[in-house]
C-alpha cells in the first residue's frame, strides 16, 4: 500500500473513532466492522501487483456506502412519519374519551333522579305476576275439576279396548298436566327461583291417575300387538289402532325432545315418563310374542321321533306366520317399519336360542341328525328362509348363522360319538353271534360262488355304509368323521376278533376231538373269507373320504387294514396248526425202514392234504392260494424235519438209491396233490417241493468226491442251510469219510452266502436234534 493511501486510511480511521456518549453496541459494531475491513484488505492486497485495482475497489465501496446511507435515510423518514401519525391518533382518542366521560356523568345524574320511579314499577311487576298466576288458576279450574271424571271415562275406554279414544283423552290429561307444570316452572323462573318439590308433588298427586292410565293403556296395547297374528286373520282394526297410537307417542317424544334442546330462549323440561319409546317397545313385544312359541317346549315333549315332528311343526308355524305378516300385517304399519324383516330377525333370534337349548340336551344320534338336517338344509331351503319373497326382504347373510360354527362342530362331534356308541354295541353283538355260530353243529353258510362266509361281514359292512350315507345327507365333513369313527371301531373289532381266534385255537388244541369243534376248520376258513370281504368294505369306505379330510384328525389315523392283515395271518396260522395236527399221526412213519419198503404213510398224508386243500378252495382268493402255499411249506418242512431225525441211515448204495427213489415218488405224489390240473394257477414262484428232488439227488450221488460240488449247489439254492443240516445229510448217506466231511463242511463255512432279498428261509424252521453220542473225540472240527 502506498504512503498516500495509508494516510487517507488513517484519516478515515480517525473519523471512525468513537465519540464520547456513543452507545456501547455502536462502539462494538464499529470495532467489528474495522476488523472485518482490515481482514478483507489484507486478503485482497496481499501482493504489490494487486494495488493496481485499488481505484476500482475504492469506487465500488463508495457506491455501496452511498446506497446504504440512502436506504437508512428512507427508513428513518418512514419511521418518523409513522410516529407522527400515531401521536395524532392518540390526541383524537383523548378528546373522544373526554366527551364520553362527560356523557356518562350526565347519565348518572339522570338515573339518580329516576330511582323513585323504578320503585313504583317493582310494585307493579309483583302485582302483574300475582295477576297472571290468578288468571292461570282461574283458566285451569274447569279442567282441574274434570280430571277425575276424565280419568274414569278413559279407564272405561281402555277396558273396552276403544284404544284411539282412550289415547285421545289421555293426551288431553297429559297436556293439562304438562301445561300446569310448565306454568309453575315459568312462574318460578320469573320469580328467580326453581320449582319446588312440594309443587311437583302436589301436581303429581293430583294427576296420579294419569300414570295408571298410561300403564293400563300400554298393557292393552301390548296385548293387542302380541296377538297381532290372530287379529290379522280376524279383525286387524285393534292392531291398526295400536300402531297409530305408537306413532303418536313417537311424534310426541320427538316434539318434547326438540323443545328441550332446540336452542329456544327458555328450555321446557321433559314431562314425567318421557320419552316413552313405544316404537322400540312395539318390536320388543313382537319378539316376545315370537319367543312365546318356544318357551313352552320342554325336554320330554321332543324326545325321540317327537323332535323331528316338533321341528317340522316349527317350520310350518313360522312360514304360516311369515305369510300372515307379509300379506296382512305389513299393510297395517308404515313402510319404514319393515315388519316382515323385523319378524324374520325376531324368529331367527328365537330359533337360535331355542336350538341352542335343544342342542344342550342329551340327544341321541337320530335326534341330532334331525337338528343338523333342519339347521343346515331345511332352514335355508326355498321352502323356508330361502323363499324368493323372503330373500327379497332380507338376505340370509344379514340373519347370520342359526347355530354358530363351534356349536355345529360340537353337535357333529356329539352325533359321531352317539353313532360310535351304537356301532360299538352292534359290533360287539355281531361278534358274540359270530362266536356262537362257531359252535354250531353244521358247516358255515356259503355265498353264490361257494365260498364260506358268516353274517358278520354283512352286518358290519351294511352298518358302516348306512351310517356314511346318512351322514352324507348332512355334509361331507360329517361323512368323513363318521367313516373315520367306523374305521376306528372296525380296527377294534378286528383286534377282538383276532383275540377270539387265538382263544378258539387254544381251546381246540386242548381238546381237538370235542364234538363242539367238529367244524372248527370250516369256521376258520369262513373267518378268512370274512376278513377279505371286510377289507374290500374298508377300502371302499376309505375311498369315499374326501382327500382334504385326510390328516385333519388330531388322533392317530385308524389302520384297519393292518388289523385285517394280522387277523388273516393269525387265522392262516391256526389253519396250518390244524393241518399239522391232522398230519401229526402219520409223520413219525416218514423216512423209516417200513416207509422205505412199503411207502405206507405217504398216501395217508396225501389223503389228509387233499381233504384240507378241498376245504381251502372254499376260501376267497387270494387267501386260498396263500393257504395252499403255506400247506406246501408245512409239508416240506415236516418232511425235511423227519429226514433230519436220522431214522434211516443208508448202509449201501442200493439203500441210497431206494431212499432217493422213494423221496422222488413222494415228491411226485405231493405235486399231484398241490399242482393238479385244477390248481395250476396256484403254483408259487418259489416251489418248496423242489427241495425234495434236490435232497434225493444229494442222497443218490454215487461218487462221494462230488459232494463238494453238490453241497455248493445246495447252499446256493438254499442259503439258510447250516452245517448241522449238511452233516445230518452226510450221516444219512453213510458213505462219507472224515476227510470228505471236513472238506465239505469247511467249504460250506467259508462260502455262507447272505440271504437274498425276498428269500423265504426253509431250513431255519428245522432244528437238528442233538447228537445221542455220550462223547466225541477232540478233533479240530469238534473244537
Amino acid at each position: 500500500m502506498s504512503g498516500g493511501d495509508q494516510k487517507n486510511g488513517g484519516d478515515k480511521a480517525e473519523d471512525m473513532m468513537p465519540v464520547v456518549g456513543v452507545w456501547p453496541e455502536v462502539e462494538r459494531a464499529e470495532r467489528l466492522a474495522r476488523g472485518a475491513a482490515l481482514k478483507w484488505a489484507s486478503g485482497v492486497f496481499c501482493r504489490p501487483e494487486h494495488l493496481e485495482r485499488l481505484s476500482q475497489y475504492r469506487k465500488r465501496e463508495s457506491q455501496r456506502t452511498i446506497s446504504i446511507h440512502t436506504r437508512l435515510k428512507s427508513m428513518v423518514q418512514s419511521y418518523l412519519e409513522g410516529v407522527g401519525w400515531g401521536l395524532e391518533q392518540l390526541r383524537e382518542a383523548r378528546a373522544e374519551l373526554k366527551e364520553v366521560s362527560r356523557d356518562l356523568k350526565k347519565a348518572d345524574v339522570e338515573s339518580s333522579l329516576n330511582t323513585e320511579g323504578v320503585k313504583c314499577l317493582e310494585k307493579m311487576r309483583d302485582v302483574s305476576v300475582t295477576h297472571s298466576q290468578l288468571l292461570a288458576a282461574v283458566s285451569n279450574l274447569p279442567g282441574l275439576y274434570s280430571v277425575r271424571t276424565m280419568v274414569l271415562e278413559t279407564e272405561r275406554l281402555v277396558e273396552s279396548r276403544r284404544l284411539l279414544e282412550a289415547h285421545a283423552r289421555l293426551m288431553d290429561l297429559e297436556r293439562w298436566q304438562d301445561d300446569i307444570l310448565w306454568q309453575l316452572h315459568r312462574a318460578a323462573g320469573t320469580a328467580g327461583s326453581a320449582l319446588t318439590t312440594e309443587d311437583q308433588g302436589l301436581v303429581a298427586k293430583y294427576f296420579s291417575g294419569v300414570g295408571k292410565l298410561v300403564d293400563a293403556l300400554g298393557k292393552e296395547l301390548w296385548a293387542v300387538v302380541s296377538s297381532a297374528l290372530a287379529l290379522a286373520r280376524q279383525n286387524p282394526t285393534p292392531f291398526v289402532s295400536a300402531v297409530r297410537i305408537v306413532e303418536r307417542e313417537e311424534a310426541l317424544d320427538r316434539v318434547f325432545l326438540e323443545d328441550r334442546g332446540g336452542g329456544r330462549g327458555s328450555s321446557r323440561p321433559l314431562p314425567p315418563g318421557r320419552p316413552r319409546c313405544w316404537r322400540a317397545r312395539f318390536f320388543q313385544v313382537l319378539e316376545e310374542a315370537v319367543s312365546a312359541r318356544f318357551r313352552s317346549v320342554s325336554y320330554l315333549h321332543t324326545r325321540g321321533p317327537g323332535l323331528a315332528g316338533h321341528l317340522s311343526a316349527l317350520q310350518h308355524s313360522i312360514m304360516s306366520d311369515l305369510a300372515t305378516v307379509r300379506h296382512l300385517l305389513e299393510h297395517c304399519v308404515p313402510p319404514h317399519y319393515q315388519l316382515t324383516a323385523a319378524y324374520l330377525r325376531a324368529s331367527h333370534r328365537c330359533l337360535h336360542a331355542h336350538l341352542t337349548q335343544v342342542s344342550s340336551w342329551d340327544l341321541e344320534s337320530g335326534e341330532i341328525f334331525a337338528v343338523l338336517n333342519w339347521v343346515l338344509h331345511v332352514y335355508n331351503s326355498p321352502d323356508m328362509m330361502g323363499h324368493p319373497e323372503l330373500v327379497a326382504e332380507m338376505k340370509k347373510e344379514d340373519l347370520g348363522l342359526l347355530i354358530s360354527i363351534d356349536g355345529l362342530e360340537q353337535l357333529q362331534n356329539k352325533y359321531v360319538q352317539s353313532v360310535r356308541k351304537s356301532v360299538s354295541e352292534w359290533m360287539h353283538k355281531a361278534l358274540q353271534v359270530e362266536l356262537q355260530d362257531w359252535q354250531r353243529d353244521q358247516e358255515p353258510d356259503t355265498d353264490h360262488e361257494g365260498f364260506y362266509q358268516t353274517s358278520l361281514p354283512t352286518i358290519i359292512t351294511q352298518m358302516l355304509e348306512e351310517n356314511a350315507q346318512v351322514a352324507l345327507m348332512i355334509g361331507e365333513s360329517l361323512r368323513d368323521h363318521t367313516i373315520q369313527m367306523g374305521l376306528y371301531e372296525m380296527e377294534n373289532l378286528l383286534n377282538r376278533f383276532r383275540e377270539a381266534l387265538v382263544e378258539s385255537g387254544k381251546e381246540h388244541r386242548k381238546n381237538p376231538t370235542n364234538n363242539k369243534n367238529k367244524f372248527y376248520l370250516h369256521y376258520l376258513l369262513a373267518s378268512i373269507s370274512n376278513c377279505i370281504i371286510l377289507k374290500k368294505s374298508t377300502e371302499s369306505l376309505q375311498q369315499q373320504q374326501s382327500s382334504r379330510s385326510v390328516g385333519q384328525f388330531s388322533r392317530t389315523p385308524p389302520n384297519p387294514l393292518a388289523a385285517l392283515d394280522r387277523a388273516v395271518r393269525r387265522a392262516c396260522r391256526l389253519v396250518m396248526d390244524h393241518l399239522l395236527l391232522d398230519l401229526q399221526p402219520f409223520l413219525p412213519g416218514l423216512l423209516t425202514r417200513p416207509w422205505l419198503v412199503q411207502g405206507d404213510p405217504t398216501p395217508k398224508l396225501c389223503h389228509v392234504l387233499e381233504q384240507n386243500l378241498e376245504l381251502y378252495s372254499r376260501v376267497r382268493p387270494p387267501c386260498r392260494q396263500r393257504l395252499q402255499e403255506e400247506a406246501q411249506w408245512l409239508m416240506v418242512v415236516e418232511y425235511v424235519r423227519a429226514l433230519m431225525q436220522k431214522k434211516l441211515v443208508c448202509r449201501s448204495a442200493e439203500e441210497r438209491r431206494q431212499l432217493a427213489q422213494q423221496m422222488v415218488q413222494d415228491d411226485q405224489q405231493f405235486r399231484e396233490i398241490f399242482h393238479g390240473p385244477e390248481g395250476e394257477e396256484s403254483v408259487p414262484e418259489v416251489n418248496p417241493l423242489a427241495l425234495l428232488s434236490v435232497l434225493a439227488d444229494f442222497v443218490r450221488l454215487k461218487d462221494p468226491g462230488m459232494l463238494t460240488l453238490e453241497v455248493s449247489g445246495l447252499a446256493a439254492k438254499y442259503p439258510d442251510i447250516s452245517e448241522e443240516h449238511v452233516s445230518v445229510l452226510l450221516d444219512i448217506r453213510g458213505d462219507v469219510s472224515r476227510d470228505i466231511r471236513g472238506v465239505v463242511l469247511d467249504l460250506l463255512e467259508q462260502s455262507a452266502p447272505p440271504l437274498p432279498a425276498g428269500y423265504r428261509p426253509i431250513f431255519t424252521d428245522i432244528l437238528v436234534p442233538p447228537s445221542t453220542m455220550a462223547f466225541c473225540l477232540p478233533t479240530a472240527k469238534c473244537a
